[in-house]
């Protein structure tokens, strides 16, 4: 394949304040990358999407590196490899990286991944299979310390995360698996497709009395992606030695003011409970066994997944904006 000229590459032009305008971004054309020693040029095929990219607009100080303004920003993608300046990889393989929202990328090959299409669909390496996937399976299992008979609440549940936090907890034997989601047809999915033996829409009435009716008995884990009310709700529901994971917290990332915090964490005393945040960062030793327990499950089709699909690199923020708004269920991809 010839090499390209030209390359589109979304670059952020000034720091949100609240959500996001676009006039905040841009689509560029930059001349197309050429690799350097020790690079590979990968045409991109599939980009993620995410909540965690919001924090990187700003430049407040982060676990992350913020976007540098006026550069192409960085993300999850997935693409083939057209041209190697690398051992180790030749044109015509598969490789998932971080240089997303943009058409082609020069990456150093020690930070690609070599992966499989024919062993599962290219775009799953970036959600069931891929960063999301482990953040589920990482703060479930080793920051919530979940064991078999914990009852599971998870919020954001129809999302890339949520959905499969709740799944594997229904295959690894929880005794009752609870959701959020924030609309009366993804509360269904979380029901009739994932297997959850409970779910609400929050936006149906206060979350605390909806997630007291689903676990009347209590909860042993929650898995927040949402913070907020929510967070106060699984407090007021945690039994004795509950734990916590906080993955994210999607109500509050747009906010201009603090939003308050729970009212009610003398709660941890008396539950003896615990709250945890974890990043997916320093769980990647867990990416082996990760894929060699869950690969299986999704092959076999008893570990489902959505994935909502956006085409074009032009659209790539119209995707972002509608991860924030919860247009999507399960794994938002752009296909380029």
């Amino acid at each position: 394949m010839a090499s390209p000229t030209t390359n589109r590459e979304w670059h952020l032009l000034s720091r949100p304040v609240g959500w996001p305008k676009h006039e905040d971004f841009a689509l560029v054309e930059a001349e197309a990358p050429t690799p350097g020693e020790g690079q590979v040029l990968v045409r991109n095929k599939y980009l993620s999407v995410d909540p965690y990219m919001r924090g990187r607009m700003s430049d407040a100080k982060s676990y992350v590196a913020p976007f540098e303004l006026g550069k192409v920003m960085q993300g999850g993608a997935v693409g083939e490899v057209i041209a190697s300046n690398a051992e180790g990889i030749a044109p015509g393989d598969h490789v998932l990286h971080f240089l997303g929202w943009r058409e082609y990328a020069a990456v150093d090959a020690k930070s690609a991944v070599k992966v499989d299409p024919d062993a599962a669909p290219l775009s799953t390496y970036l959600g069931v299979l891929g960063m999301t996937g482990l953040t589920a399976y990482a703060g479930l299992l080793r920051t919530a310390a979940f064991k078999e008979g914990d009852a599971v609440f998870v919020s954001g549940a129809a999302g890339a995360v949520g959905s499969q936090v709740g799944q594997i907890a229904r295959l690894k034997g929880a005794s009752r698996v609870i959701g959020s989601a924030g609309s009366d047809d993804k509360v269904k999915l979380l029901v009739e497709e994932y297997g959850f033996d409970a779910a609400f829409n929050y936006k149906n009435g206060p979350v605390s009395e909806q997630l007291k009716e689903a676990a009347p008995d209590g909860i042993d884990v929650y898995f927040d992606n949402v913070g907020g009310d929510h967070l106060e709700a699984a407090i007021g529901r945690l039994n004795r030695g509950g734990r916590i994971a906080v993955c994210g917290m999607i109500s509050v990332y747009n906010n201009t003011e603090p939003a308050p915090g729970p009212r009610n964490l003398a709660r941890l005393i008396q539950t003896r409970g615990r709250i945890e945040g974890f990043l997916v960062g320093d769980h990647y030793d867990l990416q082996p066994q990760f894929v060699q327990e869950v690969g299986p499950w999704v092959a076999s089709g008893e570990l489902k997944y959505r994935e909502t699909v956006v085409e074009g690199i032009e659209n790539n923020l119209e995707a972002f904006l509608g991860v924030l708004r919860g247009d999507n269920t399960g794994k938002m991809i752009v296909k380029l």
